[in-house]
């Protein structure tokens, strides 16, 4: 019966004791997980921006059906003009800046994944071989035993592993820095390649419209020449005074001088269309020729789309994000580190008899490492990073503010120059019917030829300006273009092209999870997020262009 008794307290004790054990390897694992997993530092959260509820649009702009793709990414081809494209074409494939871009990128991603490597542990294999001879004369280490003169062999080989624990998350956040300024070169490249074509596109419409414009004066000067014979012959029969005749021919002059200079601005153009894409200027020529160029519809979505077309405003979100991970790296300085380093090997005076259990051996180490004091330097780095925050979002906030604001530019400014085309094309048919009643009116001696002249330089003025407006109109809207991000979209963007497979493994980690890249987050959603705006340029410059009548 007693023992029975004692039986059953030594089983109920040895069950406590087992409870106790696990309890025991329960907490300790369970602290070393969560010493393992703290990250120290603020986790990144996007700024909210203020975003109006709709642009600020009139009667030129009307309401058409949701687009899935508002704009596409070759979006120069609404344009429907070969010599473009093929501009478009060579500047993607040679432009040197966009060469530097992609470079930039590509460095991004290799300190990516070399950040991401500390993670894991470094494994080092090394092997050594000496023979020696020992002294006979060195120093005694017992009085007992005499000294004595040997030579002998001692090779060693073996692996050594060095593993940083990262107990507070310094590699963590190092890595998280390095993912999203990879995701910032990935931004930055596609606002390089999106000022590019928007570039090329403006310096050749430009060039376009010089083109138009030098047509108007060698159009003119075939009509003033036409003149000046007339006068002339009239003079010849002393119908006229010579005044009639200088006068004639001092406009035909200053006409041809403003055609001569023109030639040089188109010139300006096609130099810098030819570093665009990446061609010698003196090898480079496009053909002058007057094209019939139509400004296509260009769909604009509400301002929050802003937020998520434009690469500029997502290369300033990244940078927001690089910066938050600095105040992580700062602060983690002011915590020890936990270095691990094992190794395993063999040592042998004989080289055949090196891998063998006898010549076995191993170490099991760890260094912990606690700066006691520096002067404030880890504070000072502290403040630096936070400071750094601060201004990458000023930054992101003064880029979404300009980035509304060129829109809007673009919005107005093209509502405003459909209605000055419409005046200017009127311009032109009024200065036509001028010059044809003052010619008539001279022919009848009412009036003095200065009226002939005065009519003359009207219609050219408002020529030129009728072609400077549609100019006007077409690099307005490639601006438009630009400032809607020229069909980039944030959301079908993955990660930066790759860079969450960049590294050895968790190159995407963010931290210890918390915290939000903002890469599809973004503004609040509008009212109108269901509604696209879209201006009918293409309509209205049809009317605009249409062939005056003959003079």
């Amino acid at each position: 019966m007693f023992a029975a008794s004692c039986q059953e307290h030594a089983r109920k004790h040895a069950q406590k004791r087992a409870r106790r054990g696990a309890l025991t390897s329960l907490s300790a694992f369970a602290g070393a997980a969560l010493l393992a997993a703290c990250t120290v530092g603020p986790d990144y959260q996007r700024p909210q921006a203020e975003v109006p509820p709709e642009w600020h649009t009139d009667s030129f702009w009307r309401v058409a059906a949701p687009s899935h793709a508002p704009i596409a990414p070759d979006w120069w081809t609404s344009f429907a003009d070969p010599t473009l494209a093929s501009l478009e074409a060579e500047a993607l494939a040679q432009n040197q800046t966009l060469v530097a871009a992609s470079a930039h990128y590509e460095q991004a991603r290799a300190t990516l994944a070399n950040l991401s490597a500390q993670r894991v542990p470094e494994v080092d294999l090394g092997a050594s071989g000496s023979r020696f001879r020992i002294s006979h004369d060195r120093p005694l280490t017992n009085y007992a035993t005499p000294t004595q003169a040997t030579v002998q062999n001692n090779v060693q080989l073996g692996p050594t592993i060095n593993y940083d624990t990262d107990l507070f998350g310094r590699i963590r956040r190092q890595v998280e820095g390095a993912k999203a300024s990879a995701e910032q070169s990935a931004d930055d490249l596609a606002n390089a390649r999106l000022v590019l074509t928007t570039d090329l596109a403006t310096d050749y419409f430009s060039l376009r419209e010089l083109d138009a414009e030098i047509d108007v004066l060698n159009q003119s000067v075939k009509l003033q020449q036409k003149a000046l014979d007339y006068v002339s012959s009239e003079h010849d029969l002393g119908a006229v005074s010579g005044l009639d005749v200088l006068q004639q021919k001092s406009q035909l002059d200053a006409t041809r001088v403003q055609a001569q200079l023109l030639l040089n601005q188109r010139a300006q153009y096609e130099h810098a269309i030819a570093a665009l894409v990446g061609v010698p200027a003196p090898q480079f020529a496009i053909e002058p020729q007057v094209v019939d160029i139509k400004a296509p519809a260009i769909p604009l979505g509400v301002p929050s789309d802003v937020l998520q077309r434009r690469p500029d405003v997502a290369s300033a979100e990244r940078a927001m994000a690089a910066a938050n991970a600095q105040i992580g790296v700062a602060k983690a300085a002011f915590f020890p580190s936990l270095t691990l380093s094992p190794g395993i090997g063999w040592e042998s005076t004989e080289f055949a008899n090196l891998l063998t259990a006898p010549t076995l051996m191993w170490t099991l180490g760890a260094t912990v490492g606690q700066v006691l004091f520096d002067g404030g330097r880890r504070a000072a780095n502290v403040k630096y990073a936070s400071a750094g925050y601060k201004a990458t979002e000023a930054t992101y906030r003064q880029t979404v503010l300009s980035a509304f604001q060129q829109v809007q530019d673009g919005i107005t400014g093209l509502s405003v120059l459909d209605g000055a085309a419409k005046q200017s094309h009127e311009a032109v048919e009024d200065a036509q019917r001028l010059l044809s009643l003052a010619n008539d009116r001279y022919s009848g001696g009412l009036v003095a030829y200065l009226n002939v002249i005065d009519a003359q330089q009207s219609l050219l003025t408002s020529e030129r300006q009728d072609v400077q407006i549609h100019g006007q109109q077409l690099t307005l809207s490639v601006a438009l273009v630009k400032a809607l991000g020229g069909g980039w979209d944030a959301a079908g963007q993955s990660g930066a092209g790759g860079v969450d497979g960049a590294g050895s493994g968790g190159a995407n980690g963010n931290g210890n999870g918390g915290s939000n890249d903002g890469r599809s987050g973004g503004a609040p959603a509008a009212n109108m997020a269901n509604v696209t705006n879209v201006v009918n340029v293409a309509d209205s410059a049809q009317q605009q262009r249409t062939p005056a009548p003959a003079r």
